[in-house]
Protein backbone atom coordinates (compact mmCIF):
# COMPACT_ATOMS: atom_id res chain seq x y z
CA UNK A 1 0.00 0.00 0.00
CA UNK A 2 1.36 3.45 -0.90
CA UNK A 3 2.07 6.02 1.75
CA UNK A 4 -0.66 8.26 0.26
CA UNK A 5 -3.25 5.45 0.44
CA UNK A 6 -2.18 4.59 3.97
CA UNK A 7 -2.57 8.24 4.94
CA UNK A 8 -6.10 8.39 3.49
CA UNK A 9 -7.06 5.17 5.24
CA UNK A 10 -5.68 6.41 8.55
CA UNK A 11 -7.54 9.70 8.13
CA UNK A 12 -10.81 7.88 7.38
CA UNK A 13 -10.43 5.74 10.50
CA UNK A 14 -9.66 8.82 12.60
CA UNK A 15 -12.73 10.59 11.21
CA UNK A 16 -14.93 7.55 11.90
CA UNK A 17 -13.58 7.26 15.44
CA UNK A 18 -14.26 10.98 15.98
CA UNK A 19 -17.82 10.61 14.67
CA UNK A 20 -18.37 7.59 16.89
CA UNK A 21 -17.02 9.48 19.90
CA UNK A 22 -19.30 12.45 19.26
CA UNK A 23 -22.29 10.13 18.89
CA UNK A 24 -21.43 8.43 22.18
CA UNK A 25 -21.35 11.79 23.98
CA UNK A 26 -24.43 13.27 22.33
CA UNK A 27 -26.63 10.18 22.25
CA UNK A 28 -25.55 8.95 25.67
CA UNK A 29 -25.96 12.33 27.35
CA UNK A 30 -29.35 12.91 25.75
CA UNK A 31 -30.60 9.46 26.73
CA UNK A 32 -29.45 9.98 30.30
CA UNK A 33 -31.31 13.28 30.57
CA UNK A 34 -34.44 11.89 28.91
CA UNK A 35 -34.45 8.87 31.24
CA UNK A 36 -34.13 11.06 34.33
CA UNK A 37 -36.91 13.36 33.12
CA UNK A 38 -39.24 10.43 32.46
CA UNK A 39 -38.70 9.30 36.04
CA UNK A 40 -40.11 12.68 37.12
CA UNK A 41 -37.96 13.09 40.20
CA UNK A 42 -37.97 9.46 41.28
CA UNK A 43 -34.41 8.97 40.13
CA UNK A 44 -31.75 8.85 42.83
CA UNK A 45 -29.17 10.10 40.34
CA UNK A 46 -28.26 13.76 39.94
CA UNK A 47 -28.46 15.33 36.50
CA UNK A 48 -24.71 14.99 36.00
CA UNK A 49 -24.86 11.38 37.22
CA UNK A 50 -27.63 10.54 34.74
CA UNK A 51 -25.66 12.13 31.89
CA UNK A 52 -22.52 10.20 32.86
CA UNK A 53 -24.48 6.95 33.10
CA UNK A 54 -25.99 7.64 29.68
CA UNK A 55 -22.58 8.20 28.13
CA UNK A 56 -21.21 5.01 29.70
CA UNK A 57 -24.27 3.16 28.39
CA UNK A 58 -23.78 4.52 24.89
CA UNK A 59 -20.11 3.53 25.06
CA UNK A 60 -21.22 0.05 26.05
CA UNK A 61 -23.49 0.07 23.00
CA UNK A 62 -20.53 1.03 20.83
CA UNK A 63 -18.43 -1.83 22.18
CA UNK A 64 -21.26 -4.31 21.58
CA UNK A 65 -21.68 -2.89 18.08
CA UNK A 66 -18.04 -3.54 17.27
CA UNK A 67 -18.20 -7.07 18.66
CA UNK A 68 -21.37 -7.86 16.72
CA UNK A 69 -20.11 -6.48 13.43
CA UNK A 70 -16.64 -7.95 13.87
CA UNK A 71 -15.06 -4.67 12.88
CA UNK A 72 -13.16 -3.27 15.87
CA UNK A 73 -11.67 -0.30 14.03
CA UNK A 74 -14.59 1.46 12.35
CA UNK A 75 -17.69 2.45 14.34
CA UNK A 76 -21.11 1.92 12.78
CA UNK A 77 -23.16 4.99 13.78
CA UNK A 78 -26.59 3.68 12.77
CA UNK A 79 -26.11 0.42 14.61
CA UNK A 80 -24.82 2.40 17.57
CA UNK A 81 -28.02 4.46 17.61
CA UNK A 82 -29.93 1.20 17.97
CA UNK A 83 -27.80 -0.34 20.71
CA UNK A 84 -26.98 2.82 22.68
CA UNK A 85 -30.46 3.05 24.32
CA UNK A 86 -30.18 -0.57 25.49
CA UNK A 87 -26.73 0.06 26.94
CA UNK A 88 -27.93 3.26 28.58
CA UNK A 89 -30.89 1.51 30.24
CA UNK A 90 -28.62 -1.23 31.60
CA UNK A 91 -26.12 1.25 33.04
CA UNK A 92 -28.84 3.51 34.49
CA UNK A 93 -30.49 0.57 36.23
CA UNK A 94 -27.16 -0.53 37.69
CA UNK A 95 -26.36 3.02 38.79
CA UNK A 96 -29.78 3.44 40.41
CA UNK A 97 -29.32 0.17 42.28
CA UNK A 98 -25.96 1.34 43.61
CA UNK A 99 -27.06 4.87 44.48
CA UNK A 100 -30.53 4.21 45.88
CA UNK A 101 -30.56 3.76 49.62
CA UNK A 102 -32.89 1.28 51.32
CA UNK A 103 -36.07 2.98 52.53
CA UNK A 104 -36.44 2.79 56.34
CA UNK A 105 -39.70 1.30 57.57
CA UNK A 106 -42.17 3.50 59.44
CA UNK A 107 -41.25 2.11 62.85
CA UNK A 108 -37.59 3.01 62.26
CA UNK A 109 -38.59 6.51 61.18
CA UNK A 110 -40.64 7.01 64.34
CA UNK A 111 -37.78 5.76 66.48
CA UNK A 112 -35.31 8.12 64.79
CA UNK A 113 -37.57 11.16 65.24
CA UNK A 114 -38.22 14.18 63.05
CA UNK A 115 -35.49 15.51 60.78
CA UNK A 116 -34.96 17.51 57.61
CA UNK A 117 -36.56 14.68 55.63
CA UNK A 118 -39.11 13.31 58.14
CA UNK A 119 -42.09 15.09 59.70
CA UNK A 120 -44.78 13.88 62.12
CA UNK A 121 -48.36 15.17 62.28
CA UNK A 122 -50.89 14.02 64.86
CA UNK A 123 -53.85 14.39 62.50
CA UNK A 124 -54.79 15.66 59.06
CA UNK A 125 -58.34 16.90 59.74
CA UNK A 126 -59.10 16.69 63.46
CA UNK A 127 -58.08 19.46 65.86
CA UNK A 128 -57.06 17.75 69.09
CA UNK A 129 -57.56 20.97 71.09
CA UNK A 130 -61.08 21.82 69.91
CA UNK A 131 -62.20 18.25 69.27
CA UNK A 132 -63.56 19.27 65.86
CA UNK A 133 -62.63 19.12 62.20
CA UNK A 134 -60.34 22.01 61.28
CA UNK A 135 -59.32 23.21 57.82
CA UNK A 136 -56.08 24.48 59.32
CA UNK A 137 -54.97 20.90 59.97
CA UNK A 138 -55.43 20.10 56.28
CA UNK A 139 -53.52 23.24 55.30
CA UNK A 140 -50.55 22.13 57.43
CA UNK A 141 -50.49 18.75 55.64
CA UNK A 142 -50.42 20.43 52.21
CA UNK A 143 -47.75 22.86 53.41
CA UNK A 144 -45.48 20.09 54.72
CA UNK A 145 -45.75 17.96 51.59
CA UNK A 146 -45.15 20.98 49.34
CA UNK A 147 -41.99 21.73 51.32
CA UNK A 148 -40.70 18.21 50.70
CA UNK A 149 -41.60 18.38 47.00
CA UNK A 150 -39.82 21.71 46.61
CA UNK A 151 -36.76 20.38 48.40
CA UNK A 152 -35.02 17.02 48.39
CA UNK A 153 -38.12 14.98 49.12
CA UNK A 154 -39.14 13.47 52.42
CA UNK A 155 -41.65 11.47 54.42
CA UNK A 156 -44.72 12.66 56.33
CA UNK A 157 -46.24 10.37 58.95
CA UNK A 158 -49.81 11.24 59.89
CA UNK A 159 -51.00 9.77 63.18
CA UNK A 160 -47.75 10.39 65.08
CA UNK A 161 -47.27 13.39 67.38
CA UNK A 162 -44.17 15.57 67.59
CA UNK A 163 -42.73 13.49 70.43
CA UNK A 164 -43.03 10.28 68.41
CA UNK A 165 -46.08 8.87 70.20
CA UNK A 166 -48.21 6.83 67.78
CA UNK A 167 -51.84 8.03 67.87
CA UNK A 168 -53.23 6.26 64.81
CA UNK A 169 -55.88 7.60 62.44
CA UNK A 170 -59.11 7.13 64.41
CA UNK A 171 -59.58 10.88 65.00
CA UNK A 172 -59.45 11.57 61.26
CA UNK A 173 -61.42 8.52 60.17
CA UNK A 174 -64.54 9.75 61.97
CA UNK A 175 -64.96 12.38 59.23
CA UNK A 176 -65.07 9.84 56.42
CA UNK A 177 -68.35 8.54 55.03
CA UNK A 178 -66.99 5.09 55.75
CA UNK A 179 -64.24 4.95 58.42
CA UNK A 180 -61.75 2.87 56.45
CA UNK A 181 -58.31 3.42 54.95
CA UNK A 182 -59.54 3.31 51.34
CA UNK A 183 -61.79 6.31 51.99
CA UNK A 184 -58.96 8.03 53.83
CA UNK A 185 -56.59 7.58 50.90
CA UNK A 186 -59.24 8.76 48.44
CA UNK A 187 -59.90 11.88 50.52
CA UNK A 188 -56.17 12.61 50.87
CA UNK A 189 -55.60 12.17 47.13
CA UNK A 190 -58.50 14.47 46.22
CA UNK A 191 -57.51 17.08 48.79
CA UNK A 192 -53.85 17.17 47.72
CA UNK A 193 -54.81 17.27 44.03
CA UNK A 194 -56.85 20.39 44.71
CA UNK A 195 -54.16 21.97 46.87
CA UNK A 196 -51.00 21.01 44.97
CA UNK A 197 -52.10 19.91 41.50
CA UNK A 198 -52.18 16.50 39.82
CA UNK A 199 -48.52 16.54 38.62
CA UNK A 200 -47.32 17.05 42.20
CA UNK A 201 -49.58 14.31 43.56
CA UNK A 202 -48.07 11.97 40.96
CA UNK A 203 -44.80 12.27 42.89
CA UNK A 204 -46.36 10.98 46.12
CA UNK A 205 -46.69 7.46 47.46
CA UNK A 206 -49.29 6.83 50.18
CA UNK A 207 -49.19 3.72 52.38
CA UNK A 208 -50.65 2.70 55.74
CA UNK A 209 -48.05 0.83 57.80
CA UNK A 210 -48.71 -0.45 61.32
CA UNK A 211 -46.54 1.05 64.02
CA UNK A 212 -46.83 -0.16 67.61
CA UNK A 213 -50.09 -1.87 66.74
CA UNK A 214 -51.73 1.18 65.14
CA UNK A 215 -52.07 2.16 61.50
CA UNK A 216 -50.60 5.47 60.41
CA UNK A 217 -50.58 7.22 57.05
CA UNK A 218 -47.18 7.45 55.39
CA UNK A 219 -46.71 9.92 52.53
CA UNK A 220 -43.38 9.65 50.69
CA UNK A 221 -42.68 12.68 48.51
CA UNK A 222 -40.07 12.60 45.75
CA UNK A 223 -38.28 15.84 44.80
CA UNK A 224 -40.30 17.75 42.23
CA UNK A 225 -38.58 18.77 38.96
CA UNK A 226 -40.53 22.07 39.02
CA UNK A 227 -41.90 24.44 41.69
CA UNK A 228 -45.01 23.29 43.56
CA UNK A 229 -47.45 25.86 44.93
CA UNK A 230 -50.19 25.43 47.51
CA UNK A 231 -53.63 26.75 46.58
CA UNK A 232 -55.99 27.57 49.43
CA UNK A 233 -58.37 30.11 50.87
CA UNK A 234 -57.04 33.55 51.72
CA UNK A 235 -58.11 35.72 54.66
CA UNK A 236 -60.79 37.45 52.60
CA UNK A 237 -62.18 34.18 51.32
CA UNK A 238 -60.43 34.46 47.97
CA UNK A 239 -57.89 32.08 46.48
CA UNK A 240 -54.33 32.29 47.80
CA UNK A 241 -51.27 30.68 46.21
CA UNK A 242 -48.26 30.08 48.45
CA UNK A 243 -44.76 28.71 47.98
CA UNK A 244 -43.17 26.62 50.74
CA UNK A 245 -39.62 25.33 51.07
CA UNK A 246 -38.03 22.85 53.43
CA UNK A 247 -35.31 24.72 55.31
CA UNK A 248 -33.51 22.51 57.81
CA UNK A 249 -36.09 20.56 59.80
CA UNK A 250 -38.93 23.04 59.28
CA UNK A 251 -41.17 24.13 56.40
CA UNK A 252 -41.19 27.87 55.69
CA UNK A 253 -43.40 30.07 53.58
CA UNK A 254 -41.33 32.21 51.21
CA UNK A 255 -42.28 35.63 49.97
CA UNK A 256 -42.23 36.45 46.27
CA UNK A 257 -38.60 37.63 46.14
CA UNK A 258 -37.26 34.74 48.22
CA UNK A 259 -39.38 32.23 46.30
CA UNK A 260 -38.00 33.47 42.98
CA UNK A 261 -34.41 33.23 44.25
CA UNK A 262 -35.00 29.78 45.74
CA UNK A 263 -36.69 28.43 42.60
CA UNK A 264 -34.00 29.88 40.32
CA UNK A 265 -31.28 28.18 42.37
CA UNK A 266 -33.12 24.90 43.00
CA UNK A 267 -35.02 24.31 39.76
CA UNK A 268 -33.19 26.53 37.27
CA UNK A 269 -34.24 29.91 35.93
CA UNK A 270 -35.84 28.44 32.80
CA UNK A 271 -38.22 26.18 34.72
CA UNK A 272 -39.24 29.09 36.94
CA UNK A 273 -40.00 31.34 33.95
CA UNK A 274 -42.10 28.62 32.32
CA UNK A 275 -44.06 28.11 35.54
CA UNK A 276 -44.74 31.85 35.91
CA UNK A 277 -45.81 32.09 32.24
CA UNK A 278 -48.42 29.39 32.90
CA UNK A 279 -49.84 31.35 35.82
CA UNK A 280 -48.34 29.17 38.56
CA UNK A 281 -47.34 32.14 40.73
Amino acid sequence: MSSAAAGVSSQSISTAVLVGGVLVLVVGGALGLISRRLLRGRSSLSTSGAVLAGIVGALLGLVVTQLVTGNPSTPHPWVLLGLAPAGTVVVLLLAEALVRRPVPDAEALVAAGESASVEFKSTARHNLHTGQRDDRMEAVIAKTIAGFLNGRGGTLLIGVDDAGAVLGLDDDLQYMKAPDLDRYELWLHDFLTGALGAPAVGLLRVTFPRVHGREVCRVDAAPSPRPVFVSGKGKGGGQRVTFYARLGNSTRELGVADAIDYAADHFGARGWRVRRARGGA
